[in-house]
């Protein structure tokens, strides 16, 4: 009877030492990496983008085909702002995944931060044509309209993002700025108002300093 116990607690110690190995070890699952990344992100950018980089590498190379690693990762390079490793991520993703709409609107701001704006407006339009309701890409396209002296086609886009998002304050304000750039001051002013009640004021403040806006 000894032996009997003395064998089945051998047993037991053997299991739970194999169980604090195993763990040890980390995961071997892109998901659980990638979910271990995200933990690193504060609702901008990743706190630890090397880090969260690392984490990254080793979902991919577990599985060379996910197109979310490589969308995580092309985040991750934009925080270190290395662009062209971002947008070399970003590009593999679609390339696995064609309908990866996020993975669109992502390249889409590396291309318009590198000022390749036609670009850019090709994927801001093909995220859009995947997901009609995604406002802030109607907002950063209305913003390349707005650098293009496009001002129709600007102000229809943050119209959008507004109808999408009715308390979105960027949107007021770029649609603000597209109408004082008109000279329409009254509706331009109208939504520097509504863009600072809703917790962005800068744009207001400096009109309201140069004189247009009272």
């Amino acid at each position: 009877m000894q032996k009997i116990r003395v064998s089945v607690l051998l047993v037991f110690m053997f299991l739970f030492s194999s169980l604090i190995c195993s763990c040890s070890k980390g995961s071997e699952n892109p998901d659980d990496l990638i979910n271990e990344a995200n933990l690193l992100w504060d609702g901008k950018q990743y706190t630890d983008p090397k880090k969260a980089m690392e984490l990254l590498n080793k979902a991919i190379k577990l599985q060379p085909d996910y197109a979310e690693s490589f969308n995580q990762r092309g985040v991750a390079y934009k925080n270190l702002g290395d662009n062209k490793l971002a947008l070399e991520d970003f590009s593999t993703a679609i390339r696995l995944q064609p309908d990866f709409v996020l993975a669109y609107y992502n390249r889409g701001t590396i291309y318009n931060t590198m000022g390749q704006h036609k670009e850019a407006l090709a994927d801001f339009g093909e995220a859009i044509r995947l997901k009609p309701d995604y406002a802030e890409v109607y907002n950063k396209r209305g913003i390349i309209y707005n650098k293009q002296k496009n001002y129709p086609l600007a102000i229809a886009d943050f119209n959008n993002a507004i109808k999408l998002e009715p308390n979105n304050a960027n949107a007021y304000n770029n649609r603000g700025l597209a109408y004082l750039l008109q000279e329409k001051n009254k509706e331009g002013c109208s939504d520097l108002k509504t863009a600072c009640k809703l917790g962005f004021c800068k744009a207001l403040e400096l009109t309201q300093s140069r004189g247009f806006c009272r």
